[in-house]
């Protein structure tokens, strides 16, 4: 297996999501699709939908991926707050996991402060703003 990357549903709020975790993680959107752009007489999309996300993406490090998209309103709405999923961020050092923790966990509600953990690494928990869960962790010789 090569990577494993997260896709995480939204309702509405993709593209302001994905901008704050650019924001924290740094780096550039690699494509942004609006329902909009796949509109068709075969595809027929809602005024109301046409500027929500149908696909996003920004890659995180070397070899990992954020992706993201709305779930249109035809398909029911997404329960952020009900998803017991988390995203983990393995970081580089101990500095990065508190830096990376406090900007991603900013308006959010944090689960476990940073610090270390019984398996012998420098972890914490959080819902960020938007509801979705993360893990940030620092494992030291790995």
């Amino acid at each position: 297996m090569k990577t494993i990357n997260p896709w995480i549903n939204f309702n509405g709020n993709t593209f302001d999501a994905f901008t704050f975790y650019k924001s924290v993680f740094g780096g550039e959107f690699t494509k942004v699709v609006r329902f909009k752009d796949l509109a068709s007489d075969e595809f027929k999309v809602p005024e109301n939908e046409a500027n929500k996300i149908m696909y996003i993406s920004l890659p995180i490090g070397q070899s990992s991926v954020l992706i993201g998209n709305d779930v249109p309103e035809f398909m029911g709405k997404v329960n952020e707050n009900e998803n017991r999923s988390k995203v983990l961020v393995n970081v580089e050092s101990k500095e990065e996991a508190d830096r990376v923790f406090n900007d991603l966990s900013a308006g959010g509600a944090v689960e476990g402060p940073m610090s270390d953990s019984p398996w012998g690494s420098y972890a914490g928990m959080f819902r960020d703003r938007y509801g979705i869960e993360w893990i940030i962790e620092f494992s030291p010789g790995k």
